[in-house]
């Protein structure tokens, strides 16, 4: 009894040494903290700058540079683009609207694609699989593309804003790379075992059980669908259906063009001096930013077990 009360003894003081060993000490985290709050406001430093140069008065970013604390204050960017509000308002609805439906129904018909590839008695899933991977590697064309979607009678219409990102391959593959490591097969066949049909496993077993992949790929679609200018300016000739993101490159073209030197100074009277340039151009990253801004906190502990879960299978 007594050896074997000393080995006993002998294991539990190895455990507690080797517990004591991993616990991180007190300087260490503190030198990690402190590295992390260096990252953070490194990160945060940047947007600190456009919001400074936004408000900074242009005369004094030429002659001074670009400061976290502005020089001469001023509102003249935001006053510049505000000048006609209505299309700045109109531009966010539409943006708003088609970042809200694209990414919907596109989390709809990845995961609807997706699901049914990832399951080993799914018909033809290798073949199917390797199309959609097939298309990240061969592209039809711009012209096929613009054509095709012309002939559908989509141009001035929210539906071709929306039509040509609903589907990425790259999400899809993500998404059934998902269900294959997480979704169990003994799940499936025991809702089956009870009566319920595919698309009730669906609905009710596998999108619940999905979340953290959907915020992902929904986190994606939407700033996929809220950056998007290049649509616009293919297909939508009406302004009134314009995105913000393509009204917000025309208003920084239209500025070049005046700022270009091709722009007679006497036709285009004192209004060319008081051109901003630099910070309109930050003004426009502010407001264009602004909505995206809101959304990612919501979905960031999503976003971060999306990525990760089904990476290291146990």
């Amino acid at each position: 009894m007594s050896t074997n009360s000393h080995e006993a003894a002998g294991r539990v003081n190895e455990s507690q040494s080797y517990n004591y060993s991993n616990k991180i000490s007190t300087g260490s985290n503190v030198a990690l903290n402190v590295m992390f709050w260096l990252i953070s406001l490194a990160c945060l430093f940047p947007l600190l700058l456009v919001v400074s140069v936004s408000f900074t008065d242009e005369r004094s970013i030429v002659e001074f540079g670009y400061n976290i604390i502005p020089k001469d204050f001023t509102l003249y960017a935001y006053e510049y683009l505000f000048k006609d509000a209505e299309k700045i308002v109109r531009g966010y609805g539409i943006s708003i609207l088609v970042t809200v439906i694209g990414t919907v129904i596109s989390l709809i018909v990845t995961s609807l694609f997706a699901y049914p590839i990832s399951r080993k008695d799914m018909p033809y899933r290798n073949f199917l699989a390797f199309f959609v991977f097939f298309t990240m590697l061969f592209h039809g064309g711009l012209v096929p593309w613009y054509l095709t979607y012309s002939a559908a009678g989509l141009k001035d219409t929210l539906a071709a804003l929306i039509i040509p990102l609903l589907v990425a391959p790259f999400n899809i593959i993500i998404m059934r790379i998902f269900f294959m490591n997480t979704i169990p097969d003994s799940l499936i066949e025991s809702a089956k075992i009870d009566g319920a049909g595919e698309f009730r496993i669906y609905a009710r077993i596998i999108l619940p059980l999905s979340l953290p992949v959907m915020a992902t790929i929904g986190l994606f679609q939407t700033l996929a669908y809220w950056n998007d200018w290049y649509t616009s300016m293919v297909f939508i000739n009406d302004d009134k259906l314009v995105s913000l993101q393509y009204l917000m490159y025309k208003v920084i073209t239209q500025i070049q063009y005046l700022n270009s030197g091709m722009v007679d100074a006497s036709v285009a009277g004192g209004e060319l001096a008081k051109v901003p340039t630099e910070t309109v151009r930050m003004a426009m990253a502010i407001i264009g930013i602004g909505p995206i801004i809101f959304v990612y906190p919501f979905l960031q502990k999503y976003f971060v077990k999306g990525l990760t879960v089904g990476a290291v299978k146990g």
